[in-house]
């Protein structure tokens, strides 16, 4: 029986050697950090613009994370490539057979992921922030604001909630152009879409992204955004929910599948 620190080792052996995750996990952070600097130029340059309702309402920190919709879309790709990849090239038979106890598997695969997608979310996150602030210049704030570290951290955290809950999806579908296929328009489509219109809103705002956005929000009313019937430590634990869930049934389909 595999010890659990030797498991862990060798799933970190496999990401890092796999060329595709770390493409995924770069792309993660330039297309975050790149968006959210070009938006945060371009609110800066049109801020005189700006009615007074929303100067008042105006969010700095919110804005620094706009790349944040892009972003997680390369967080998902890393997620399926990291369990996918296992059935696509039939190495999940070799893995099980190294460490047979298949929950051990598992649970080394997304601690050694998550644990990588977590530093790169919050690598991502306060590049974001200071690159961001430093573009608005005077309308821009600092760490010392209230509620900019918890935002700051959450997004970081949200980066890898997004990546774990796309490993617990694809665990379930044993496929990565299956899961690529729900988690792509879910997240960057039907999300938005249904969260766009009063009628379907009560529902999509328990959707994982977007309760757990919520986290990066530090004014209530800021332009653009909705009202929650949650804080933001309630939407990220109502995202937390739906990982638990994923991970949860990932793991029941290993169990009772063969590999």
């Amino acid at each position: 029986m595999a010890a659990f620190p030797a498991v862990l080792r060798s799933e970190w052996t496999k990401i890092r050697t796999v060329a595709s995750t770390t493409w995924t996990l770069a792309s993660a952070l330039v297309v975050t950090v790149g968006l959210g600097a070009l938006l945060c130029s371009f609110t800066a340059s049109r801020f005189k613009d700006m009615t007074a309702a929303e100067k008042l309402s105006f969010d700095p920190i919110m804005i620094s994370f706009a790349g944040m919709s892009l972003g997680q879309l390369a967080m998902i790709v890393f997620g399926v490539l990291v369990v996918g990849t296992e059935y696509g090239s039939g190495m999940i038979r070799t893995s099980l057979a190294a460490v047979p106890r298949r929950g051990t598997f598992l649970l080394g695969k997304l601690t050694a992921a998550t644990a990588l997608a977590l530093a790169v979310g919050l690598a991502t996150s306060f590049l974001s922030f200071f690159i961001g602030q430093a573009l608005l210049g005077d309308h821009g704030t600092d760490l010392g604001r209230e509620h900019a570290l918890r935002a700051v951290l959450g997004a970081g955290l949200y980066m890898a909630l997004i990546a774990l809950f796309s490993m617990g999806v694809t665990a379930v579908l044993r496929s990565s152009i299956l899961a690529l296929g729900i988690l792509m328009p879910f997240f960057f489509l039907i999300s938005n879409i249904l969260h766009a219109f009063a009628s379907t809103r009560k529902v999509a705002q328990y959707f994982p992204d977007q309760a757990g956005s919520k986290i990066m929000q530090t004014v209530p009313d800021a332009v653009n955004q909705v009202q929650a019937p949650y804080g933001p430590w309630g939407g990220l634990g109502i995202m937390a929910l739906w990982v638990l869930a994923a991970v949860a049934g990932g793991y029941l389909v290993l169990r009772k599948r063969d590999a």
